[in-house]
């Protein structure tokens, strides 16, 4: 069994300790040991002089179901030290799966045809993304927003009770596969009539395997802290382990304060509460969630002759959703469109006022515009301020995650955006611990390693401890941080000197080996 020391290094070991200096013993893919600062020598030894050596981080928040399927090398995310990514969440994912056409309304990524996807079942995708070989572990939540899609198609209502039968089974089948437990995105078309008592039933199975169920909450606008309050009432009827995503309401500091006055007030009568939040001062989706599910269907040219309907125009502008949400059409920024790249960096706003018109109707026209690849437009929306994001930050309960995609700028993916993909865990380190001092370097590790950890019950991973995997990053910690920015947000971080994902190393000195030895870790 290959061994390896990594000596002389500042050993952050995820438990909010202090530093201490010391050697780290690899065997294999776990840790063997930990000895005093340049007296262990066993096989190859690494001089980390001068280096943080921290557990690899988590991302307990990400939406690599496909890219990492499309480009295994997830170069996003291993240049920030990222060895581990819980995908599946929002109710977005690759599986359960039945009509693709239907599927993809609930994935992220540049969608192949219907051609590539050979699998249905959890069970399937899982064989599938490890035969891709990631370079990262994966850990997968069951997607509530596939169990709807595969049962009720674009059917925009509560299911019923054959239907509610037909995803119990799915969520059981999908969870004895090895998923983690079942996330929800009721703020989506796919979702939005989802009932509590629906969620309820599922969660309970959930529950009864000690899964966790992750929650994209029904509003995140003005009702934000209804729908919290929604979620933490699942979590007391069922008993089940509740993560509210991306826990920041997009309605101002005041209601901020509250949505996290509502998590301790949970935590303190006994629920089992946790949040996550992640590093933009804005949301990100796609434009087509302007739309109601069936207007979303059918051929390029009906739909481009469907969204030329005044009445259509009508009832979208009628249709409750995520971006009209927004409030101001002045906060939505257009990202990505292929048919009208004139209005890419632009807000809606500001088109409108171009074209003599409001942001609603400027939308439909980009969206009829863009009908061959509707996948495509997204949307930046700017709904969060930096006093917001630190309050968050800086609660006891807050975990960070990158909402993001795994990218690459180069390969299959190059010119593919996802804001945060290449940014998330560096800004959180750099803002959060060693500009601002609003964390300590031993509790910002924390957040990014055991505390995951310890929230997915992952019990050998998120520490530097004998026993645990090897999941390790050895950082120059005064040069760690991201590079890509708003304008130009496809940059790889900077400041990782090695990284070892199950004791292998996919970094060395910066470089990557072209190793990927990420484990999809079922449950």
């Amino acid at each position: 069994m290959a061994e390896l020391t990594l000596s002389n290094a500042t050993i952050v070991d995820g438990s909010a300790g202090a530093p201490f200096a010391g050697d780290v013993v690899v065997r294999g893919s776990r840790i063997h040991g930990i000895e005093p600062p340049g007296t262990a020598h066993h096989g190859e030894v690494i001089d980390c002089s001068g280096a943080l050596l921290a557990p690899g981080f988590i991302d307990i928040h990400s939406h690599s179901d496909l890219t990492l399927l499309l480009d295994p090398r997830a170069r996003s995310a291993i240049h920030q030290g990222v060895t581990l990514e819980v995908i599946g969440n929002c109710g977005h994912g690759c599986a359960p799966l039945a009509d693709i056409d239907t599927a993809r309304l609930a994935m992220y990524g540049p969608i192949p045809g219907e051609g590539y996807f050979s699998w249905s079942s959890m069970a399937e995708y899982f064989d599938r993304l490890a035969a891709a070989a990631p370079a990262v572990n994966v850990v997968a939540l069951v997607p509530n927003g596939q169990l709807r899609l595969a049962t009720l198609g674009r059917a925009m209502r509560a299911a019923d009770a054959a239907e509610q039968a037909a995803m119990r089974k799915a969520l059981e089948a999908s969870l004895e596969a090895g998923a983690w437990g079942l996330s929800t995105g009721l703020e989506y078309a796919q979702e939005s009539a989802t009932a509590t008592t629906e969620i309820d039933a599922l969660c309970a199975i959930v529950e009864r395997r000690d899964g966790l169920y992750a929650t994209h909450t029904r509003h995140r606008d003005h009702r934000a802290l209804a729908a919290i309050d929604e979620a933490i009432g699942t979590a007391q009827r069922t008993g089940v382990r509740l993560q509210i995503s991306h826990i920041t309401p997009r309605s101002g500091y005041d209601d901020a304060r509250r949505a996290l006055d509502r998590v301790d007030a949970a935590h303190a009568a006994g629920v089992d509460v946790g949040f996550d939040m992640h590093t933009r001062l804005h949301g990100f989706t796609h434009l087509r969630n302007l739309l109601p599910l069936p207007l979303q269907q059918g051929t390029p040219d009906e739909l481009r002759r469907r969204l030329a309907e005044p009445a259509v125009c009508e009832a979208i502008r009628a249709h409750p959703n995520l971006i009209a949400g927004v409030g101001d059409w002045a906060k939505v920024t257009v990202i990505d469109s292929i048919a009208r790249p004139e209005c890419n960096g632009r807000t809606l706003a500001a088109i409108g006022e171009c074209e003599g018109t409001d942001g609603h109707a400027a939308a439909i026209g980009i969206l009829r515009a863009d009908a061959q690849h509707l996948d495509r437009p997204m949307v930046l929306l700017a709904t969060y301020t930096e006093p917001m994001q630190r309050l968050t930050f800086e609660h006891p309960a807050c975990i960070p995650g990158s909402d993001a995609t795994t990218l690459a700028p180069d390969g299959v993916l190059a010119g593919e955006t996802f804001h945060g993909a290449y940014t998330w865990a560096a800004w959180f380190l750099r803002s959060m611990v060693r500009e601002t001092g609003a964390l300590t370097l031993s509790e910002g590790i924390r957040r990014l390693t055991s505390m995951p950890a310890e929230r997915l019950g992952l019990a050998d991973r998120g520490r530097i401890a004998r026993g645990h995997r090897a999941d390790i990053a050895v950082l120059d910690w005064e040069r760690y941080g991201e590079r890509g920015t708003l304008a130009a947000p496809s940059q790889l971080a900077r400041g990782i000197r090695h990284l070892f994902v199950n004791g292998v190393a996919t970094l060395r000195d910066g470089v990557e080996t072209g190793q990927r030895a990420g484990e999809v870790i079922r449950r």
